[in-house]
């Protein structure tokens, strides 16, 4: 009796999903009859729409072509009206001398006659109707200002719903992922689709499972992708704590300013000379395989920033090709620079101030500032602080740019020759910083740079 009810049971909880799954497909469907009536009736406004504009072009091209035959029209009545003016006048002129001639031919006992022939013969040389071309100055052909829209009627005959083509299908065996690069290869299941160009979007993900929210990470867009392959480079890079100054706390990609790091740094190196050891800088452990242009730690000791230049740099060389990456600092930060520089920037020299580095200063100290520095030049920058930078370097081309990371507007473009591999680096006093690093170079980014080359930026200088 008992295994009975219990069976009972389970058919009841099965029968309740089952009808909640039905339910829920209930209003699933009658939501997707809503949908189908809304989408239809946005559909059929934007046909009419279309055809409305379309109309319009007919009627804008069709008043046109009214007002050039009008204006043939006029000009040509005008010269024919001309023409039948003067032929009229030298016509009147005619029928008089004629009858003059016939009455003096009639007058044969006149003594004048011969004197009356002379004047008349005068008067037929000089006569308009001997002066007249009896040719008309214009055609009455008006053929040159006929259309003909059989090919255009052909085309809006042939007219149909736009087509959608197939989704390009993932050739795995074909993508790789290796050296920071990651290659995607695709192709078309439909073989005869007329495909112009692709258009490849990709963000950044760190975790397994479902795709981070939109706001989360944004979307990149690679636009304009015209073969079925395509390779994502990322340059990526840590900060090195070996050249940090003391009072910089660095954690692989972040830094927190330490009033108090400098003091303790100072404790421990002499607790350790004392006890016969030498002191050594703190470093962050490596993960993973080193880049090749990977800096070994050997800035440590004497050799990392001190003084007041608050600076660290990053482990990775910049030597060719184009690299992005992110910066977001704290905007209560009293100080904040970032930018690239040469190895052989000085352990007291601060960035920006020497020819061998560049970067974006933000100074919050009794003042707000935001300038451009290089070789101790300064230009300020009429533009919002923003509170995330990105950075673009293109080695080749000697250009150096700073955007808004959020919304891609230029900030400011250095143009420079580089002698040297470069490095990336950052400045903060009172606050901290967050890099991200392995960015691809924004569509937004490369069109703006493609502009700038073209034509000469007012943001450009300090070179």
């Amino acid at each position: 009796m008992e295994d009975q009810r219990e069976a009972l049971r389970k058919i009841i909880t099965t029968l309740a999903v089952k009808n909640e799954e039905i339910q829920s497909f209930i209003y699933s469907l009658k939501q997707m009859l809503l949908n189908v009536e809304a989408n239809s009736a946005k559909v059929q406004e934007d046909l009419e729409t279309e055809f409305q504009s379309l109309l319009s072009v007919l009627e804008e091209l069709k008043e046109g072509m009214l007002m050039k035959i009008k204006q043939d029209r006029a000009s040509r009545t005008y010269e024919l009206q001309n023409q039948l003016a003067a032929c009229t006048r030298a016509l009147e002129s005619s029928e008089e001398l004629l009858e003059t001639a016939n009455q003096t031919l009639q007058a044969t006992e006149r003594g004048d006659f011969p004197q009356a022939a002379k004047q008349i013969k005068d008067s037929v040389t000089m006569a308009p109707a001997f002066r007249l071309s009896l040719k008309a100055k214009v055609s009455d052909n008006m053929s040159h200002l006929m259309v003909d829209f059989a090919q255009e009627r052909k085309m809006l005959q042939a007219l149909k719903f736009l087509p959608v083509p197939s989704a390009p299908v993932i050739d795995l065996a074909e993508s790789l992922v290796a050296d920071n690069c990651v290659t995607l290869a695709w192709r078309m299941p439909d073989e005869d689709s007329k495909i112009d160009h692709y258009v490849l979007e990709y963000r950044r993900t760190n975790f397994e499972g479902p795709p981070r929210l939109k706001e989360d990470q944004p979307w990149m867009v690679v636009e304009g992708i015209r073969q079925t392959e395509w390779t994502l480079t990322a340059f990526m890079f840590r900060l090195d704590a070996s050249t940090s100054h003391q009072n910089l706390r660095v954690d692989e990609l972040s830094v927190e300013w330490d009033a108090m790091g400098g003091k303790v740094q100072d404790i421990k190196a002499r607790e350790k000379d004392g006890k016969g050891r030498t002191a050594s800088p703190v470093n962050s452990p490596a993960r993973g395989t080193p880049s090749p242009k990977r800096m070994p730690l050997g800035r440590g000791g004497r050799d990392r920033f001190t003084a007041e230049s608050y600076t660290v740099l990053g482990d990775t060389l910049i030597d060719g090709g184009e690299q992005y990456w992110e910066v977001r600092y704290e905007p209560d930060s009293k100080a904040f620079g970032v930018g690239v520089a040469y190895r052989s920037l000085g352990r007291f020299e601060q960035l920006g101030k020497t020819a061998a580095s560049w970067c974006l200063h933000v100074n919050n100290w009794l003042q707000l500032s935001f300038t451009a520095k290089h070789a101790n030049k300064v230009k300020a920058l009429d533009a919002p602080v923003p509170d995330c930078l990105g950075v673009h370097c293109d080695f080749h081309q000697g250009l150096l740019s700073f955007y808004n990371a959020r919304t891609k507007q230029l900030l400011h473009t250095f143009k420079a020759k580089f002698t040297q591999p470069l490095l990336p680096a950052f400045t903060v006093w009172c606050g901290s910083f967050h890099v991200t690093t392995g960015l691809q170079v924004p569509s937004s980014v490369r069109c703006l740079q493609k502009r700038g080359s073209a034509t000469s930026s007012s943001n450009t200088s300090l070179t």
